[in-house]
């Protein structure tokens, strides 16, 4: 999924203003170069004038600042390097994280969306690149899960 559409769709769950999505970056690493004005071309649809793309460096410090703003940074642990690759698998992994989900809360949003997944198709979508039950995540997949996500965070808020 264009990392432009995560950003779009993270930030209409949330309701976050253009300051807001600055400030999770900025959780992760102050010295990131982005500042508000920044955020307008980011939201923009692919191929409107004016869109700028969202790159993996930038996605991978937004999703660790949600981290760190739900659940707090452990002080005890050294800082976590920036993924360099973000990929949909990533993104699932770092919204379960987010906003602790459990296995029965991932499969509520995948059936609020209309799209329910068997348990080995769900813990096949965590697993690591190399193991053999591992399954890359969609497109669709990803887009139901952040639709469902947001029927999920909205109702609750």
């Amino acid at each position: 999924m264009i990392n432009n559409d995560v950003l779009r769709s993270i930030r209409y769950m949330l309701d976050l203003g253009d300051v807001h999505v600055v400030e999770l970056v900025h959780l992760v690493d102050p010295d990131f170069q982005l500042d508000r004005a920044d955020i307008p071309a980011l939201l923009k649809k692919d191929g409107e004038p004016g869109m700028v793309p969202c790159g993996d460096p930038l996605l991978a410090r937004f999703l660790d600042g949600l981290v760190v703003h739900f659940r707090g940074r452990d002080e005890r642990q050294p800082p976590r390097p920036v993924d360099a690759r973000i990929t949909n698998n990533l993104v699932l992994k770092k919204l379960r994280v987010a906003f602790q989900l459990r296995d029965v809360d991932l499969h509520a949003i995948f059936d609020s969306a209309g799209f329910p997944l068997a348990r080995p198709e769900l813990s096949a979508l965590f697993r690591q690149p190399g193991h053999p039950n591992y399954r890359p995540c969609g497109d669709q997949i990803l887009r139901h899960f952040l639709k469902g996500l947001t029927l999920r965070l909205r109702a609750a808020g």
